[in-house]
Order: C-alpha cells, then structure tokens, then sequence
C-alpha cells in the first residue's frame, strides 16, 4: 500500500514522510475573458480501469514491477485497504510507474517508490494525477518485511503515489500507515536495492523501475499460505 521525497523521522506520524513535497503554486488572477472567447471546458475526473471494480476482483490481482535489478511480484490486501489497492492498481494500469525510480531508500528499513517526479517524461495528466489524494486506511496488517504500504507526510489523508516495501520490521508504523500488499517473490530484489549507496536517504544511484503491469493472480503456495 512510502513524493514526492526525504524526511527526517521523528515519531510515529513523521516515519513514512516523504522527502520533499512539492510547493504550492500561486495561483495567478485570471486574464479578463473575451467577449468571444470559448467557453471554458468543466474539470473531469478520468475513469480509471479499477474504479468501481469490488473488493474480491483487486484482491484477485497481483502487481509486477520490473526494476533495473529484477522483478519484484506482490499480492494486493483488498479487504484490509479497498482503496488504496484500488489506487494503486489504477496507477499501475495507467503506467504512472513506468520509468520512475526508487528514490528514497532507508537501510534495514524501506524503499521508497511511486514519486511520478521521476518519470523520464511527465506529463500534464500524470502531474494532476499526482497531486490527487486519498483517505487513509490504517488497518491491521503488520509493518514486516515484504509488506507494501502507502507513503505520505506528517498530514492525515495526504497519501497520492507514493509507497514503500519494508526491507525491515517497522511496528511503529503499525495501526498508523496504509500497508496493502505484500512481495510474493523478488525479496532478494528489494533487499539489493535496500542496500544500494545511499546519501543521507538519497540513492547514489536510484534503482529503475522499468514498467509496472497488474494481472491475475496465478495460484501459489506463497498465497495459500497468508492469512
């Protein structure tokens, strides 16, 4: 289910802090409208290929994503965190993911995905699509190792496309962030990343992620095996 990103960790509600937040923009006072000028088209929410979809069919659906360093194949918690999985499986569909990094990474602790800043190209649509939050669902799934969940600052309610895989235990985020999936396999993956140079809690050398797909769950002793 950790942007836009690297913030210092002081407490429960700051750990997950992205690194940087993106500044507010001042709006400019609008230019006066000509007489013929065209009217001006309402704002739309795009659909997105998950929205309306129901509980048991995101919990069918498993996420890939092949990095730079291997594929790393994760299942989806629908019924701890419905709408954070379905975020995520929408931005996944939409390829938000493609060609971003893994931009924070936190030894012993997490890595960092999902901040669309570092997509090789970003476009107005992505931009929007990245400012949109949702509400949080704390829930209770444990903060282990191989367990994703959703990035966001200090702010309840502020999470957008960012998340973290734990490569460590985190108890103190439990109850308090989002957590929404959990790695099937590429543990190896997300432990080289983990252990990739860092500074302070920037990669000298951020990992790629090359495309994100979701798909199906093919049956897997991995997870029969998850309560």
């Amino acid at each position: 289910m950790l942007t836009f990103l690297c913030a210092a960790f002081s407490g429960a509600a700051l750990a997950q802090q992205p690194a940087t937040t993106p500044p507010t923009r001042q709006e400019e006072a609008p230019a006066p409208r000509k007489s013929n000028s065209r009217p001006a088209s309402m704002p739309t929410s795009s659909i997105e290929p998950f929205d309306g979809a129901i509980v048991a069919m995101m919990a069918a659906q498993c996420v890939k994503l092949e990095t730079a360093l291997g594929d790393i194949e994760m299942e989806m918690l629908a019924e701890a965190a419905p709408e954070t999985v379905r975020n995520f499986l929408n931005l996944v569909a939409i390829g938000a993911f493609d060609t971003t990094t893994f931009s924070r990474v936190v030894k012993g602790f997490v890595i960092q995905g999902g901040n669309l800043s570092t997509r090789a190209t970003l476009t107005p649509q992505l931009a929007a699509r990245m400012r949109r939050t949702i509400f949080d669902e704390p829930n209770y799934i444990k903060h282990v190792p191989g367990v994703v969940s959703m990035a966001r600052p200090a702010q309840d309610n502020s999470a957008t496309t960012n998340f973290f895989i734990l490569a460590g235990e985190a108890t103190h985020l439990d109850g308090k962030f989002a957590a929404f999936g959990r790695v099937l396999r590429g543990m190896e993956v997300v432990e080289a990343i983990n252990l990739a140079p860092v500074e302070g809690e920037k990669p000298d050398k951020p990992v790629l992620l090359k495309k994100a797909t979701v798909a199906p769950c093919a049956p897997t002793p991995e997870r029969k095996s998850n309560p």
